[in-house]
């Protein structure tokens, strides 16, 4: 199939992409930056058989999602930083009913109701520890509109494959960018596994996958979703060795497929003396300040997290080359830097490079900033 580019907002491709990959359930509340996607998804859904409601708010929202895809629909919700707030108990109960549920969260400045209008990447740990216990999701990071439109479609995939909660990280910058995008292609879809036998059908009865194949509520199967721990037959207990199996288990079947999960982008790391770590839109930044140092004779390079959780130390430390210095940016007060210094210890140079005042890293700030400390 020839290309067919578009010219497309992030927050219209992440509408696209989640119809691409099978979404036809849609439950929000709108909140700037993420507003277009409710408005498109009202006109969307519709056109394609699907369901679109207008939630009073975002705690109604994500858990009319979790049941919508529990009932067998693909689904998707979108927010920002005080309505994530909101989802956060909803979030715990989809990891633990195991649905699987997209979220977008386009980051705005915070706390609080903050700068509605103003970009930043101050939700980047909410996202993994917003809600209470041990819990896992993953978590994608788009940098560019096309990457808007793909991610979501593979953060629908994974959800459906692992039967997880994932969400998709952009920002208010992303969501409300123009570009080119080719969607000619043909997604590949994924699609949950379903029981087959209902004789000794147990719903959260796992094989070596360790993802249970849960009958849609509906369909003749008996069913029960609990957020209290459950036994595999779905119905609550108090079991020590049960509860611990169960959390081993959330984890362990995501952290036994890291290979198909994790994603990082890397640039020229092999033989760089600085090497940058970023997400989502600093990421672009950084790509321009590493093209300027390269073109001085100074060895830089970068590696992009296009999977920002699960977190690997190993997989991280392998992917990042022999820089010795490495310089962390982001719209935060420092975030992701604590994972890198977690990473490394004292074996390499870790700074960090922050901003918080709602305007983007440009590249020459990156220079500025490296002539600055004498980097």
């Amino acid at each position: 199939m020839s290309e067919k580019m578009v010219l497309m907002q992030g927050n219209e491709a992440v509408t696209e992409g989640a119809i691409a990959a099978g979404v036809r359930f849609y439950a929000g509340y709108p909140i700037t930056p993420s507003t277009e996607i409710a408005e498109i998804m009202a006109k969307r859904m519709p056109q394609v058989g699907g369901t679109f409601i207008q939630m009073e708010d975002e705690i109604a929202s994500i858990m009319a999602i979790v049941g919508a895809s529990m009932a067998g629909k693909k689904v998707l919700t979108a927010t920002s930083g005080p309505g994530f707030s909101l989802m956060q108990e909803g979030l715990g109960y989809a990891c633990m009913v195991e649905a699987p549920i997209v979220i977008l969260d386009s980051m705005r400045y915070g706390p609080s109701t903050g700068m509605a209008t103003k970009v930043s990447q101050m939700d980047l740990m909410q996202t993994r520890w917003g809600t209470h216990g041990d819990h896992w999701v993953i978590v994608l990071s788009p940098s560019s509109v096309e990457e808007s439109y793909q991610l979501t479609i593979r953060a629908v995939n994974l959800a459906e494959k692992y039967r997880n909660p994932v969400i998709v990280l952009s920002d208010e910058t992303i969501s409300h960018l123009r570009e080119p995008i080719d969607t000619s292609i043909s997604p590949t879809i994924v699609d949950r596994r379903l029981p087959t036998e209902k004789a000794g059908y147990l719903p959260y009865k796992t094989d070596e996958s360790l993802v249970p194949t849960i009958a849609n509520v509906g369909t003749g199967f008996r069913t029960s979703f609990t957020g209290l721990v459950h036994s595999e037959s779905g119905f609550q207990t108090a079991n020590g060795h049960v509860a611990e199996a169960l959390v081993e288990r959330l984890r362990d079947k995501l952290f036994n497929n890291l290979d198909d999960i994790i994603q990082f982008e890397t640039d020229r790391v092999e033989d760089a003396d600085i090497l940058f770590m970023s997400f989502g839109i600093t990421a672009r930044g950084v790509s321009e300040a590493v093209e300027s140092l390269r073109s001085h004779g100074r060895k830089a390079g970068s590696l992009r997290f296009i999977t920002l959780f699960p977190f690997d130390d190993d997989r991280v430390r392998k992917a990042a080359g022999n820089g010795r210095t490495i310089v962390v940016p982001e719209l935060n007060s420092g975030q992701l830097v604590l994972l890198v210094k977690r990473v490394f210890g004292d074996s390499r140079k870790v700074v960090p490079m922050n901003k918080i005042n709602g305007d983007l890293i440009s590249p020459q700030e990156i220079l500025s900033f490296l002539r600055e400390e004498n980097l």
